[in-house]
């Protein structure tokens, strides 16, 4: 095992940035279908970044700035909508057209894909992976947001997923993610409808170059994808969107995924943006804050995920002056790349694969007493064997440990400090014992820390 003192890690993120690999191929599920994968089998940690509006509201010379800026921060994927949320449909792209010349009638507008081909290309060229929605939701149905209008029947989805699957098939860095922050309806034909679109995909692929399949839902209590798609052979791996308020318990959608068979990866598609209003109501609540965002990463993670999405609620949209704002973004986009938690999503990615990755797994047993779910919750991982563990704490709370399940002897504890990717011994090695009690260094909202322990020395 990697052990994730600082010398290690700083070798690690150094040997990473440098010998990076160019991608070869689309991301793939692990045998044991808990994880991700690259194409040549090394572990894939999902750290996405939210840009809904890249391909509607960025010209090439922005979108490459942008994609500079997340590749420099750490990030391995984009998400980006082909027919975008805002008016995706009407309002033409940044140089000046639509996805559709005649939309009645289904004519594509070859000038607008063109401009999403080279955006795809940009994030090849920086080993960035997109996952890529084919539409926002709001084209199958509006509900009480979006615009629309309402396109989609199963056929139409059928014979869109064909077409844009077909133009895409030998897209090296792609992931198709259906859905577009709608929940299927309650007798309709919503589930249909996704179904044929992931069947056109599907029967346009390039056999020797499967992309893999995922549906962004609106939040959804316990589930989120796995509520209507766990059992369809297109779906590969599960999504949630876990929503815009802090201290939601959010680790427990990615547990109920985690129990599900047949097996699939699961993470968090959307969680809370930073600087999003909190639940929507910025007047009373205020602006997420970086130790909300960091507390719902690790929270997720250690409880099972595959990865995490994060997001900025300005860069979502590609918020600027020129641009009708959605809830009260608080400054442009351009001016909200460098926000506090974009730049520590790195710390968060390099420790897990600092790690034996693949023998992850949660256990919640780490954690020695009952503890009420509350923004203070204490969460825990380890490996199968027991030789390494990591035990995140929000808020700096002492807590009782139990260590039962790792392996006897003795153990080296380090402090990890998810805000700057600092580690430091403390305390010194000791002998395993049953149940221990721990103070983190720092205590109080936002001192969150990460307690890894080393069995296999």
């Amino acid at each position: 095992m990697q052990k994730p003192c600082s010398i290690f890690l700083l070798l690690f993120i150094i040997c990473h940035s440098l010998f990076a690999q160019q991608i070869s191929g689309p991301i793939k599920i692990h045998p044991e279908k808990r994880f991700l994968m690259t194409s040549d089998g090394k572990p894939f940690f999902w750290m996405a970044d939210t840009a809904w509006e890249l391909f509607h509201r960025l010209s090439e010379d922005d979108a490459k700035m942008y994609l500079d800026k997340r590749q420099e921060q750490g990030f391995n994927v984009i998400q980006a909508v082909v027919l975008a949320e805002l008016d995706g449909l009407h309002t033409p792209n940044a140089n000046g057209d639509r996805p559709f010349t005649d939309l009645e009638k289904w004519k594509y507008n070859e000038a607008y894909f063109k401009h999403v081909d080279r955006i795809l290309e940009l994030a090849m060229e920086r080993n960035l992976h997109v996952a890529l929605l084919p539409t926002w939701g709001d084209k199958l149905f509006r509900n009480t947001w979006g615009i629309g209008p309402e396109i989609f029947t199963p056929a139409k989805a059928y014979a869109y997923g064909k077409w844009i699957g077909n133009r895409y098939r030998n897209q090296k860095n792609l992931i198709w993610v259906l859905g577009g922050d709608r929940n299927p309806r309650e007798d309709s034909q919503d589930i249909e409808v996704w179904n044929q679109m992931a069947k056109g995909i599907r029967e346009s692929e390039n056999p020797e170059n499967r992309i893999l399949i995922t549906f962004h839902p609106q939040p959804m209590a316990p589930g989120g994808s796995s509520v209507w798609f766990h059992q369809a052979a297109w779906l590969d791996f599960n999504m949630h969107q876990t929503g815009h308020c802090p201290n939601y318990p959010n680790y427990s959608r990615i547990s109920y995924d985690y129990e599900l068979n047949p097996t699939k990866p699961t993470l968090d598609g959307e969680p809370m943006y930073e600087e999003h209003p909190k639940c929507f109501n910025a007047k009373e609540l205020g602006y997420s804050e970086a130790t909300d965002i960091r507390k719902m990463m690790y929270w997720n993670v250690f409880a099972g995920a595959a990865g995490q999405t994060y997001g900025c609620h300005a860069v979502w949209q590609m918020y600027d002056f020129d641009k009708e704002p959605i809830n009260a973004p608080l400054k442009p986009w351009h001016k909200s790349l460098d926000l506090e938690v974009a730049n520590q999503v790195k710390h968060l990615k390099n420790l897990m694969l600092s790690l034996s990755y693949f023998d992850r797994i949660p256990d919640p047993t780490l954690v020695a007493l009952p503890q009420p779910e509350d923004e203070h919750f204490v969460i825990g991982t380890r490996s199968k064997e027991g030789t390494f563990a990591l035990i995140y704490f929000p808020s700096g709370k002492p807590t009782q440990l139990n260590l039962a399940s790792l392996k006897a002897g003795r153990l080296k504890f380090t402090w990890y400090d998810p805000r700057t990717g600092v580690s430091i011994d403390y305390p010194k090695e000791r002998k395993n014992q049953s149940t221990l009690e721990v103070t983190p260094p720092s205590s109080g909202r936002g001192n969150d820390w990460v307690l890894v322990i080393d069995a296999d020395t």
